[in-house]
Formats: structure tokens, C-alpha cells, sequence
């Protein structure tokens, strides 16, 4: 049975007017919704939307800070920072470098109206700071074409801006080097922030909050040597220009400015004078060595000598030379061709590895060489101390220690030159240097005493608490351990063969700063202090912000009659240069032979310590292909004595102060006193 049509309609209908009246109340429920929602915020939350509207917020814009200056223990300035107005320029779209000279020419026009006349450039000076060719910079970085801008000068491109496409007025912060370079390496340079992020201090300087304190991109940071060490303290805080601003941002008010803050001074335990005379005597050292034809120290090229008081730990001299002017840095930067040329300057060989600046890369040693016969002090203190014999001990030495098994494995230790001493006793051994009485009795009698490697770990551990193989703690950013070398050769070749080789000098590399550090160590009986570089940390006002204190990192309690005996044998070695020496000293000459692509050289080593009655000043100097310690090394040790006895006194009392600017550090015709004593061993 069919439905009926009609009825079937009138349901539709019915269903229909259902939904629409639905949808009528819906609509009507949303309007209501919404018209008591914007009553509330019309009559309820107005008031307090009105005055969020109308509240003041701020934005800050950061002003770089000054950097804190560097001086000598002397009060004399090696390193400042100036606050100045400099003149970038940014490479624009559609800049076409033909147009660069007609540039330059309008630049320099202005230059010469209205500038300082000392800082005049010439056309093609601007042109290279403009670096259209990138070998400074990327093209999105602007380029520093002038500092030190005169009111003039700023003025006149403020009110001409538009016709100097790309030019801009930047307020910066200049770091200026002594011109004498004085320790460059130690004191080190500044990078912009954004290309030193990888240093572990400013991995996490970009999480900074406070405005003051967070750095900026092309902000200058130390990089190296105490620049980047006392970056904290040579920064100072960010200035503020702080804007009022509106909830759309808009500046509704005057700008409120707060000045940056200095850095803090930091005052060296480097004395200039002594430094320069130390850099120059290395150079002098170095052109005597060069012009010897066919002599053994003919392939000399790189020099490193540190000196640091025994009582203190204060390190008055370091030099690594050749050194290098580190102004190339000014602005953070530096051009490639500079860089290609002066990289190997750059790094401190006093504390690093590094090589001589020649063309024929590898085939020379590094500034990290064996320790020689330099070793034999504590050698001899090992033996006594180990009871393997006593400073009453004869030793009867033919010239020659034979060990290893009969046969091929058989190998000979001889002295230098093939000497034959005959009969010594410990102190007769360091005075002559004699290698057989090192190899058999210390390390052939150690090999003898212990079991197994045994025996290497007692000789490591005796080196560590001399400071060779550990970090000597100066805190300078990539300071080496050194290279010890004997577990390898105990492990390859035999433990017998691992100690007899390291107790005449061979088995380990140190660097300079190690060999000071281990001469001081001798020098004061047994306490190893620890080098420091900073007498004090001034504010910019001259408030004393932090001190320095003498830090001994550890002791060696051996008994007097060990040190009587090394003394007596130290004060006997003959070296060069020392002719009319005033004062007793303590020294030990080296010539570590080294394996260097092929061939064997020998390296330079001399440490001592004076006056000999009561250590005052160890010195440590190494002469990479130098030939024999006391020819090669020995007489750079007398003019840092000198030099530190004229300018600060081994006793209290400087003998002849002077403070002249430092001389010329290419090297002069001066031949070393005395050059023609020869030493009677290594």
C-alpha cells in the first residue's frame, strides 16, 4: 500500500520547520554569547586592556664596552683599546668594481678636507680596505675603511649620506699593540665574537640574557695567549641606548643612555725591557748561528727562552721568535696574504708545537725537542734516591755502555765526541755530562730493580713531579703536557731499552715553559711553583680588583745532601758565553739529538738558575738544529741574567735600569761574548 503523497509533504514540512527553528536558537544563543562577551570587555576588561594598550615597554640597543688595557710590571703599556668612530662600507647589489676608484678618489677627498692629516690615506689604501676581492671578508660583511674619524668628517657624511652608497658611521672599540711587539704570543689577539664561537669559553655566551653582559657579533674577543685567558676580566659591560616603546613598538619618548663599562687593567709580571733584551739576544743568537758556514747550528731558524723567578713562579721573560706585529688583527680580522705569512709567528712555541717558518715544511724540528743532557740533574737525583748509588759512589766510565742481547740487539751508549772521563763520582757526572754513567747506573740499575715495566712508571713518575709530562697549570689556552715517549719505546722495543735511553734525554719532548718550570724546580730544592703571568687586576679607576699570590703545586722531599751533590756538580759545567760573569750559577747544557725526516739534528737546550748561593731568577732556552746547548743556547741565558740584573736585581736592587724603546728585532752583527770558548761535553 502506497503512503500518501500529501501526508508524506506535510512531514517534510514538520522536519523542516524544526530544524529552522533550531538553527534560529542556535544563532540566537551565539549572539547573546558574544554580546555579553564584548559588554565584559567593554564595561569589565576595558579598562585594564586601555592601560595595556597605553603601557610603556623599552628596547635596548647594546653599545660594544671598552676593553681594558695591559701593562707591564713597570706600568708600561703593551696593550689598549680606543673608543673611536670608523667609517664601513657594504658592497650593495649592482656595485661594480670599476666604479671602486672613483669611489676611493671622493673618499679620499673627504679624507684629506676634513680629516686628520696623520691618518691620510692614499687611493689605493682604500681600495684595499674596501676588499672587493673577499680575502678579508664575505661579501655580506661590511668593510672598515677608516678609523679614528674627526667631528668633521662625521658631519659631513651624516649630512652627505646619500651620496656614498654603502657608507656607515660605526662607534667601535680599536685594540692597539706596543709597536715594540712586546711577548705577542703570550699576550695574544682579538677576533670578532661570531668567528670565536668554537673557543670553550664562548660556546655558551649566546644564552646570555643580561643585556649588558651578552656579546655582540662583531664584538672583538680575545683569541689567544692572556687576551683570550683574562677575557672576563679585560671586557668590561656593555653600554645601553634603551628606547621607550608602545605595544606596537613605536619609540614614544627620549632615548635613555647608560655609558659601557671599562674592562679591568691587567698588570704583568713581565718586565719590558727584559723581554726585549730576550727577544733581541735570540735574534743576535740565531744570525751568530747562521753565519757559521757548515757550523752545526747553520739550520737554525726559530729561537724560544723563558725566565721565571725560583721564589715566585713569576715569568719575567717569554719570547718565541720570530715574532710578528699582532696590529694585522686591528678590527679582528686579517687579510689571507698576511696570514699565509705570519701564521707560524702567531702560535707560542714556548707552550706549543711548532715548527720553523721555511718552505720546506716537516723536514725540521719543532719547537718541541728532547731534553738532552738537561735531564741529567734529576737523573742522578733518581739514583740517589732509589739508594742505586750514593754521592760517594765511583763510577768508572771507559766511554762506553753496552746493553741488550748479544747479536744484533746489541747497542752502545757513548759520550759526546767519544770522551772518555774515567773514574766520577754523581757530581763529575753532570759536570762532564757522561751518558754511560746515566745509562748504567740509573736507567740500566731501574730496569734491573723492578719487574716488568715497573721500573718506567718509577721514572714517570719522578718526571711528573718535576713538571715534565703534566701541565705546569699557567692556564694559557692550548698549553701541551708534552710528548712522553718511553712507555711507547718500553712497549716496541724493551723496558731496558725505554730507561737507559730517557736517562741521558731521550724517550720525551717538552717545551720551554716545562724546562723553566723544571729548572726553577731544581733551583728551589724541590718546590714546583706554579708560572704565573699577572702581578694584579686593576679597575679602570686604579682599585685593586684582585691580587696574585705565589702558588707551589707540589714538593720533593729528598735530603740535602742530594741537592748538595747535583748543586756541586751544576756549578762546574763549562758553556760558552759566560766569560766575567758576576755571580755562581747553576746550569746544565744540552744537545738532544732528534730523528727529523731522515736525518739526524742537533737541538739546542740550556737551563740555569742565579745567583747559585740563592736561586733568584731559572731560565729556560731551546734552539731548535741549534747545535751543542752550550754553544747555541748558553749565551742568550747570560743576556737574559743581564738583562734582568740591570732592570730588576738579583738582589733586590736593579744595576743599571733602563727604559728606552726596544730595539730592532731583525737580528744584528753583535757577535756573543766569548764565542770562542767551547764547552767540554753535552
Amino acid at each position: 500500500m502506497q503512503e500518501d503523497p500529501q501526508q508524506k509533504e506535510i512531514a517534510h514540512r514538520r522536519q523542516f520547520s524544526v530544524r529552522l527553528n533550531l538553527f534560529f536558537f542556535a544563532t540566537f544563543v551565539l549572539f547573546s554569547i558574544l554580546i555579553v562577551r564584548l559588554a565584559i570587555l567593554q564595561f569589565v576588561e576595558g579598562p585594564t586592556l586601555k592601560a595595556a594598550q597605553d603601557k610603556i615597554s623599552t628596547k635596548d640597543v647594546r653599545i660594544p664596552p671598552i676593553r681594558g688595557n695591559i701593562y707591564d710590571s713597570t706600568g708600561e703599556t703593551i696593550a689598549y683599546s680606543t673608543s673611536t668612530q670608523s667609517l664601513y662600507f657594504q658592497i650593495e647589489p649592482g656595485f661594480k668594481n670599476d666604479e671602486a676608484e672613483q669611489f676611493a678618489r671622493r673618499l679620499k677627498e673627504v679624507f684629506d678636507k676634513y680629516g686628520d692629516p696623520e691618518k691620510a690615506m692614499t687611493v689605493e689604501e682604500i681600495i684595499e680596505n674596501m676588499d672587493l676581492t673577499f680575502r678579508r671578508n664575505t661579501i655580506s660583511v661590511p668593510r672598515r675603511i677608516k678609523s679614528g674619524l674627526t667631528n668633521e668628517e662625521i658631519a659631513y657624511f651624516a649630512e652627505n649620506r646619500d651620496q656614498f652608497k654603502g657608507i656607515d658611521i660605526v662607534e667601535e672599540s680599536i685594540r692597539h699593540y706596543d709597536k715594540d711587539t712586546v711577548a705577542v704570543q703570550l699576550i695574544g689577539y682579538l677576533k670578532k665574537f661570531k668567528g670565536a664561537k668554537d673557543l670553550s669559553f664562548y660556546k655558551n655566551m649566546d644564552n646570555v640574557t643580561d643585556p649588558r653582559l651578552k656579546y655582540l657579533d662583531d664584538e672583538q674577543v680575545g683569541f689567544d695567549g692572556l687576551e683570550y685567558m683574562y677575557q672576563e676580566q679585560l671586557r668590561g659591560k656593555n653600554g645601553l641606548k634603551t628606547y621607550p616603546v608602545n605595544a606596537a613598538g613605536r619609540i614614544i619618548g627620549p632615548v635613555q643612555i647608560t655609558n659601557p663599562e671599562q674592562g679591568n687593567d691587567l698588570y704583568l709580571t713581565i718586565n719590558k725591557q727584559v723581554q726585549l733584551r730576550t727577544e733581541q739576544a735570540i735574534m743576535d743568537q740565531l744570525k751568530e748561528l747562521q753565519s757559521t758556514p757548515n757550523g752545526r747550528g747553520a739550520n737554525a731558524r726559530t729561537g724560544y727562552a723563558v725566565a721565571m723567578e725560583v721564589k715566585t713562579g713569576k715569568v719575567i721573560a717569554m719570547a718565541s721568535m720570530p715574532d710578528y706585529d699582532p696590529n694585522v688583527w686591528e678590527g679582528g680580522s686579517i687579510l689571507t696574504e698576511d696570514w699565509n705569512r705570519l701564521q707560524r709567528f702567531m702560535e707560542n712555541g714556548t707552550i706549543r708545537e711548532v715548527y720553523q717558518p721555511v718552505e720546506d715544511y716537516g723536514k725540521h724540528p719543532s719547537s718541541l725537542v728532547p731534553l738532552g743532557s738537561t735531564i741529567k740533574p734529576l737523573t742522578v737525583l733518581i739514583g740517589l734516591n732509589e739508594k742505586l748509588f750514593t754521592t760517594d759512589t765511583y763510577y768508572n766510565d771507559d766511554g762506553v755502555f753496552y746493553y741488550g742481547k748479544e747479536g744484533i740487539h746489541r747497542r752502545s751508549i757513548r759520550n759526546a765526541r767519544g770522551a772518555v772521563y774515567g773514574m766520577m763520582d754523581p757530581a763529575r757526572a753532570i759536570e762532564k755530562s757522561s751518558n754511560p754513567f746515566m745509562a748504567e747506573m740509573v736507567g740500566n740499575a731501574l730496569y734491573m730493580k723492578y719487574k716488568g715495566d715497573e721500573g718506567v712508571k718509577v721514572w714517570d713518575s719522578y718526571m711528573k713531579q718535576f713538571g715534565l709530562g703534566v701541565s705546569t697549570e699557567s692556564g694559557l689556552h692550548n698549553e701541551l703536557k708534552g710528548i712522553i715517549e718511553y712507555f711507547n719505546e718500553a712497549k716496541s722495543a724493551s723496558v731496558q731499552s725505554a730507561l737507559v735511553q730517557a736517562s741521558f734525554g731521550q724517550q720525551g719532548r717538552y717545551t720551554t715553559l716545562q724546562l723553566a718550570q723544571y729548572a726553577a724546580t731544581l733551583a728551589s730544592r724541590g718546590k714546583r711553583m706554579k708560572p704565573q703571568f699577572v702581578n694584579e687586576i686593576r679597575d679602570a679607576n686604579g682599585n685593586l680588583v684582585q691580587g696574585f699570590e705565589p702558588v707551589v703545586l707540589n714538593t720533593i722531599d729528598f735530603p740535602d745532601s742530594y741537592w748538595e751533590e747535583i748543586e756541586q756538580g751544576m756549578r762546574r759545567v763549562k758553556v760558552t758565553g759566560f766569560e766575567g760573569f758576576p755571580y755562581p750559577f747553576l746550569r746544565k747544557t744540552g744537545t738532544s739529538e732528534q730523528s727529523v725526516a731522515g736525518k739526524i739534528v742537533d737541538n739546542a737546550v740550556f737551563i740555569a738558575a742565579a745567583p747559585a748561593d740563592d736561586p733568584v731568577l731559572a731560565v729556560a732556552v731551546v734552539v731548535p738544529e741549534g747545535g751543542f746547548g752550550g754553544q747555541g743556547a748558553a749565551p742568550i741565558v747570560r743576556k737574559i741574567f743581564e738583562a734582568y740584573d740591570d732592570e730588576i736585581g738579583f738582589y733586590g736592587k736593579p744595576k743599571n735600569p733602563t727604559k728606552p724603546a726596544g730595539a730592532s728585532k731583525s737580528g744584528s752583527t753583535t757577535k756573543a761574548a766569548g764565542a770562542d770558548t767551547a764547552e767540554s761535553a753535552e
